[in-house]
């Protein structure tokens, strides 16, 4: 067996959410849907506005990018002919500056969500910088009623019903098509603002897996975001009332509203749709496409203004908010610093008053003790001198017991000599 040390395991997949689709069709809805289920926002969010009060959830920057590109082409975002335009002689440029554009969004952030409708028409640009950055790509299309767009963009910028139809369906046929071989679900969304969760897990069974953070906090925030409010436009109406365009728009939305229940649709509508849009581009496309692109260059350049007072008034109150934060901080800290240094100050004074007792007390004992220690010289000065006066009276004692020795030894001496015979 080799000793070698097994080479470590590749770190796993990034997976990059897309959001395809049309403009009003409910991609800002779904994709903070996704957000709140953990896929990762980018960096500089385009700021919500009138028409759309609960926000884009779109990198504005690349939002600009993708019309200056479109504009390239001759081509603008509103264009029904957009997906079809030949791309720009420089466009591997185009391409570096968009892979440029991602990295700075979302850095290396493990779920990438990019939503912005332009880059339906733009796949064959975005596609693979995406992969080139080594992303999982997962495809997610909102379906809604050409209709119901038709009057959201008639509100908003004043679209005649024909034409925002038209646009509709080429962005639909562009989002199909470019996500066949992908992992993808198309999500109804008038049943997502109804009751999200089944759709929510339909669309987590046909990309194969469940999304990142659905954890119940995230549902009662999603409960929270979505509602029937967001839907301005029912989509009322009939759409063979606009002859062909209505005719090839309904035969779309069927198949793509089966494809959201689940089910496996001929494509022979989306066929006809698609060969129907590229013979009126032979017929429409250079009258039609240069008006559409002068306008979107001026609003191009009127949303990157915008883009960009928003994000640095923004700034500004993240800045003024930190230091409103920091100010606080400061002042808790100076408040803690004092309170420590009154509880320190008065620690302090108790042990001092303490230490205080204690040194009145141990002078008291030591004069106690100094009045204790002149008693006991006295009483061993006492004892001194009865000593000696013991000492005097042994030696007396003493001189007196030899003396009377003495004596008894003399009479003793005596008495012997009386008594011995003769």
């Amino acid at each position: 067996m080799s000793d070698k040390p097994s080479p470590s395991a590749p770190p796993p997949q990034r997976t990059a959410y897309l959001v395809l689709g049309m403009h009003r069709s409910g991609t800002s809805a779904l994709a903070n849907v996704l957000a709140l289920a953990g896929a990762d926002l980018p960096r500089e969010i385009m700021p919500a506005d009138s028409h759309n009060a609960r926000g884009y959830f779109e990198p504005w920057r690349i939002a600009v990018f993708n019309d200056r590109r479109l504009a390239a082409a001759g081509t603008a975002w509103d264009d029904p002919f957009a997906a079809l335009a030949t791309p720009p002689a420089d466009e591997a440029t185009w391409r570096e500056e968009a892979r440029s554009l991602f990295r700075a969004q979302f850095g290396r952030r493990r779920r990438p969500l990019l939503k912005d409708p332009r880059v339906t028409v733009l796949w064959d640009l975005w596609r693979p910088v995406l992969e080139a950055e080594g992303l999982a790509l997962r495809v997610l299309v909102p379906v809604r009623s050409p209709l119901a767009v038709a009057g959201s963009l008639a509100a908003r910028d004043g679209f005649p019903l024909r034409k925002s139809v038209m646009v509709w369906c080429a962005y639909m046929l562009a989002a199909e098509a470019g996500s066949r071989d992908l992992p993808r679900a198309f999500v109804d969304y008038d049943a997502l603002l109804e009751d999200w969760r089944p759709q929510v897990a339909g669309a987590e069974a046909r990309l194969g897996e469940p999304l990142p953070a659905l954890t119940p906090a995230a549902g009662r925030k999603i409960d929270a975001f979505l509602s029937t409010e967001l839907r301005r436009n029912s989509g009322e109406g009939d759409l063979s009332a606009l002859g062909e365009a209505g005719a090839m728009a309904a035969g779309v939305l069927d198949w793509l509203r089966a494809a959201a229940r689940d089910a496996e649709p001929d494509r022979a509508p989306l066929d006809r749709a698609a060969a129907w849009l590229a013979a009126q581009k032979t017929l429409y496309g250079d009258l039609v496409s240069p008006v559409s692109a002068d306008r979107s260059l001026a609003r191009s350049a009127l949303a990157d203004a915008e883009g960009r007072a928003a994000f640095l008034e923004q700034t500004v109150e993240e800045t003024r908010q930190e230091g409103e934060l920091r100010a606080a901080f400061l002042e808790k800290t100076v408040e803690e610093t004092r309170q420590e240094g009154e509880l320190r100050a008065a620690f302090l004074e108790r042990t001092l008053e303490e230490t205080r007792e204690i040194v009145r007390t141990l002078e008291e004992r030591i004069q106690s003790l100094y009045g204790t220690i002149g008693d006991m010289k006295d009483h061993v000065d006492s004892l001194t001198r009865t000593c000696k006066d013991l000492r005097r009276q042994a030696r007396s004692l003493e001189t007196q017991l030899k003396a009377s020795q003495a004596a008894v030894r003399e009479a003793a001496g005596r008495l012997e000599s009386l008594v011995a015979p003769g």
